[in-house]
């Protein structure tokens, strides 16, 4: 069963209210065990599947780009991967968390740490050649250029 949790819900453990809730429904999976947070108390979680956090982005048009920016503080370009076909930009990546720190030592954890995705639909075809992204003090932007439907070229007929 796929969760369809935001990342803020699933970072949060917190539910929406217009959804049913879990105990409300059949029970088709295993039960989950509880497993030790580093706070001492209980996470009720699937061990077996890792979940990948999803971004947060802002997406907006000029008359000639759409642009997707998102916080990817922590995170090194060369550990962020973007595919982009014509309708959809997809962005992929990983932020590690410091080895050296115990889970005993937090006293409080917030951050997410972890694999991460976020495929976004385009609202109009862009030209992939000709996309740029740059990432600075932690801000992720990427530049997509619409294509131009009105341009038009004159071809030469060789004989």
């Amino acid at each position: 069963m796929k969760d369809n949790r935001s990342f803020f819900e699933k970072l949060t453990g917190s539910i929406k209210m217009d959804e049913p809730l879990e105990s409300d429904m059949e029970e088709t999976t295993p039960a989950k065990t509880p497993t030790k947070t580093s706070s001492g108390g209980e996470a009720w979680f699937d061990d077996e599947s890792v979940e990948e956090g999803q971004l947060t982005v802002d997406l907006y048009q000029t008359p000639t780009e759409i642009i997707i920016k998102s916080m990817v503080a922590g995170v090194k370009p060369e550990d962020l991967d973007i595919a982009i076909t014509r309708d959809m930009v997809t962005i992929k990546g990983k932020r590690e968390t410091e080895r050296f720190i115990k889970d005993e030592d937090y006293f409080h954890q917030e951050l997410y740490w972890g694999s991460f995705s976020r495929t976004i639909m385009l609202p109009a075809e862009v030209e992939v050649e000709e996309a740029e992204a740059v990432e600075k003090h932690g801000l992720l932007i990427i530049k997509l250029p619409k294509i131009d439907k009105n341009r038009q070229t004159r071809l030469k007929v060789k004989g």
